[in-house]
């Protein structure tokens, strides 16, 4: 990849978080406020997307 394509897809990853900066500090306010049961409904459907994807790269590897 040439340096200005570089230079520019960090120009537009700098923009994007500039971007989303607005709801970021709203979601880390509102995560202070969670509760536990909160987390493990979030990470469980997390978990098995993730277990997904690994069976599914040891069956491609056969």
């Amino acid at each position: 990849m040439a340096l200005w394509e570089q230079v520019l897809v960090g120009a537009l990853a700098v923009g994007v978080v500039f971007l989303f900066m607005p709801g970021i500090k709203a979601s880390l306010k509102q995560s202070h406020q969670a509760k536990s049961k909160d987390w493990a409904g979030a990470l469980f459907p997390i978990g098995l997307v993730v277990l997904f994807v690994i069976m599914l790269i040891a069956i491609a590897r056969g």
